[in-house]
């Protein structure tokens, strides 16, 4: 179906004029006219589709969305504030909790339907936001095609699209986590669907469930740069997953396997759809397997069910590679699994699992017509603590994502009559897959963070599984799909929904670890003052949350309520004049001052001392300490001042360039110390008793001595910097600035006596000087 159907059967009626105008870019762009039949297209045709492209659609959308997500959050904070009122009433005046009238029970359900209005148009938001960036991609690649022979735009659309978050999960994170505080506090209430719901659900993670456990997932983006610190820092928490005996054996061996993932769709991508547009009970499929499959690895194919609350769950089982064509062909039934199961004394609850699953996930692929169309390669690094699965965290890195289609009947990318691309699996091929075609691979930039959380009553995590998610070094990426990215990678022309994340892979997902910090520590308070209005609601307590010392919301939301809160319980006295610095009073109406001295109750006159004007010249011990806490920021909670550099630590390595180029320096200074050496001995020598040449040659020999001496010394000089790994600056232009300066001087003066003797020896009739004086110029 092409785009512009699409658009049109997606639009949301009441904003059917904010969406993009594919039509209208398309005539401008002439692209019906066939290129033989079609006008030359000019500067002028280009600056008129990059104006309405750029300046015209592109801000109208952005605007829309930024104003709409605006008026989203103005409805959740009046919504927030009505919950607020309604908690203030749930207890009497003795503290205890009372029963709801019928009012308020109504003024609840009106609460609630006021939150799926929002929480539909946030979906319907999503879905908007979505579709125009598809369009806009989908628009400057006709472009780039059709009239990209002089002018290339697509680069500069997807910066643009990348600093306008309406495509990205960042931008309703907010609002999800409020709504979802607020539901979980409303039902809970009204006591619908609450049965073993004791916290609410975090909307940034994936509920899952595995042999009967519920999980929640937490999916991230690392940077290359910032990799080897993570693995590292897991690897202080949770020993590395070993996954086989061998492995286990070859400590020096490479512990990671590589892992293969082939998933299945139709021609249609409606499995592809249904995960991008988050529709109810939304499947994939996929066959898995470990290392070469000329290794005769054991396969298991998997059906993984979102269902409508978010959760999920997976249908697998291994089948022998042999029998998976004849399965996916509905023409095996797994009847000798079926038959060895029972010969083994399987009970009859096991094997009649096994045949319902094997059964479902056949009549799914039947059902679907769905056939290998990508595959991911990747190196999975795994961490868990032996026996306790409460934290389960795995590493991808070299993803590659290939076509494993036949969609194109004429050039397929795999043999329609095989289940598999064997010119891959046959020559063992590995990343990156330089001997394929190269069209037909897209590989990921990035590595994939994924934390798995077992989930109990309390809904807590591990500080530093915390600590880790909020720090600089991943990007949260909640939705990542490696099936959704590699169709919407490879297949791009033929699906018209393309997932928020691709904005994103267009930016530096590098953080500042200051800015960081700051925006998780506003994050948190910001959470934990919700959940503080939710738990008085509920009368219990929702988490805690206790910011560290070096918090930049120390003074943050909940501690500025605290403050407004303190500040009404005590008032200061009328007429007594505050102190500006500590904000407290003494007794007598004099401000105090909160000193570590010991006589903070002594009255202090301002205006008195040089100090009260300009402070930064006190010398008294507070003002030395506070000038020490401004320069010096406190460190972190548990860290502790370095002693050593990273640097400086380790056995002394040093290069030898390094160690042979100051001895080279040393040696040109040797060498000018000759050169001046050389000449002085000569104008000496040649010189009279008392002529100017011997005062002239005494000079230069002052210099060369000068200049092997600075030579030897700053050979040590920089020697000793060397072996102490120091970060000075090796430079030093004492020296030459001294010996430059003296040759200019001796040489100045040199030409000035040997004028004045030429002069004199005009004026004496051309007769030699008496005292037969021998100078440079006579040389």
């Amino acid at each position: 179906m092409r785009f512009g159907k699409t658009l049109r059967q997606s639009v949301y009626a009441p904003w059917k004029d904010k969406y993009i105008e594919y039509g209208k870019l398309k005539t401008i762009l002439r692209e019906d006219k066939p290129d033989d039949e079609d006008e030359p297209w000019t500067e002028d045709d280009e600056n008129r589709f990059c104006d309405e492209i750029f300046n015209t659609q592109l801000e109208k959308v952005a605007q829309f969305q930024e104003e709409k997500v605006q008026e989203l959050r103005d409805r959740v904070d009046a919504a927030f504030d009505k919950l607020k009122d309604l908690s203030t009433a749930t207890t009497t005046d003795d503290g205890e909790p009372r029963p709801r009238s019928d009012e308020e029970t109504q003024q609840l359900k009106d609460l609630e339907a006021e939150l799926d209005r929002v929480t539909n148009e946030v979906k319907e938001l999503q879905k908007y936001s979505n579709l125009n960036y598809t369009g806009f991609l989908k628009m400057v690649k006709k472009h780039d095609r059709k009239r990209g022979n002089r002018y290339k735009i697509r680069p500069m659309m997807q910066i643009s699209l990348s600093k306008r978050p309406f495509n990205s999960e960042q931008a309703y994170s907010p609002l999800l986590n409020k709504l979802s505080l607020m539901y979980f506090a409303i039902r809970q209430q009204l006591e619908e669907n609450t049965a073993g719901e004791t916290h609410p659900i975090d909307p940034n993670s994936q509920p899952e469930t595995h042999n009967g456990e519920r999980y929640t997932a937490h999916k991230f983006w690392v940077h290359p740069e910032n990799l080897l610190e993570v693995k590292t820092y897991i690897m202080r928490r949770l020993p590395a997953l070993v996954y086989s005996q061998q492995a286990a054996k070859e400590l020096e061996a490479n512990a990671d396997p590589t892992i293969t993932s082939l998933y299945f769709d139709n021609a249609k991508f409606q499995l592809y759809y249904k995960k991008v547009e988050r529709q109810g009970e939304a499947s994939s499929l996929r066959l898995r397997w470990y290392g070469q499959l000329s290794d005769k690895p054991d396969v298991v194919l998997e059906q993984k069910i979102l269902h409508d609350n978010g959760s999920s769950e997976e249908r697998k089982f291994s089948l022998k590679e042999k029998y998976i064509k004849p399965f996916l062909d509905d023409e095996y039934k797994m009847e000798k699994s079926v038959q060895k199961m029972e010969r083994k004394g399987e009970s009859a609850k096991n094997v009649e699992e096994f045949q319902n699953t094997a059964d479902a996930i056949q009549e799914f692929i039947r059902t679907n017509k769905l056939q290998p169309l990508v595959r991911a390669n990747y190196t999975r690094t795994a961490f868990q603590k032996p026996g306790d699965d409460k934290v389960r965290i795995s590493i991808d890195t070299d993803i590659a994502f290939i076509r494993e289609d036949a969609l194109d009947a004429s050039r397929p990318c795999r043999d329609p009559n095989d289940w598999h691309r064997a010119d891959i699996d046959d020559r063992d091929m590995t990343y990156p897959f330089k001997n394929i075609n190269q069209s037909e691979v897209s590989r990921f930039p990035y590595a994939v963070l994924e934390i798995k959380l077992k989930e109990d009553s309390t809904g807590k995590r591990p500080s530093w599984i915390q600590e880790l998610m909020g720090s600089h070094l991943v990007h949260p990426s909640p939705r990542f799909s490696k099936f959704v990215h590699g169709v919407a990678s490879l297949f791009e022309d033929y699906v018209n929904r393309l997932p928020f994340w691709l904005s994103d892979l267009d930016t530096d997902i590098r953080k500042d670890p200051q800015r960081a910090f700051e925006e998780e520590e506003e994050r948190r308070a910001i959470q934990a003052e919700n959940e503080q209005v939710v738990g008085s609601f509920l009368g219990t307590k929702l988490g805690s949350y206790k910011p560290s010392k070096s918090s930049p919301v120390s003074k943050s939301y909940l501690a500025e309520r605290a403050a407004r809160e303190g500040a009404t319980a005590a008032t200061p006295l009328s007429g007594a004049p505050l102190d500006l610095h500590s904000g407290q009073i003494n007794g007598n109406g004099n401000a105090v001052d909160d000193d570590d001295d010991g006589d903070g109750d002594r009255p202090r006159d301002y205006g008195s001392t040089l100090t009260s004007i300009l402070p930064g010249f006190s010398l008294s011990k507070y003002a030395k300490a506070k000038r020490a806490r401004e320069t010096a920021p406190p460190l972190p909670e548990g860290v502790t001042e370095p002693t050593e550099w990273i640097k400086n630590s380790g056995p002394l390595q040093i290069e030898p360039k390094v160690w042979l180029a100051n001895e080279r320096t040393f040696l040109k200074w040797q060498h000018i110390c000759m050169l001046l050496g050389g000449l002085s001995i000569s104008l000496y020598t040649a010189a009279g008793e008392g002529s100017l040449a011997e005062w002239m040659g005494i000079g230069y020999i002052c210099i060369a001595v000068f200049a092997g001496a600075w030579g030897y010394w700053t050979l040590h000089w920089r020697r000793s910097m060397i072996v102490a790994r120091s970060g000075r600056d090796f430079d030093s232009m004492a020296g030459p600035l001294v010996i430059s300066a003296a040759l200019m001087v001796a040489l100045v003066l040199n030409f000035v006596f040997a004028y004045r003797e030429a002069l004199e020896r005009k004026g004496s009739g051309g007769r030699a000087p008496v005292n037969g004086s021998v100078v440079m110029g006579d040389l």
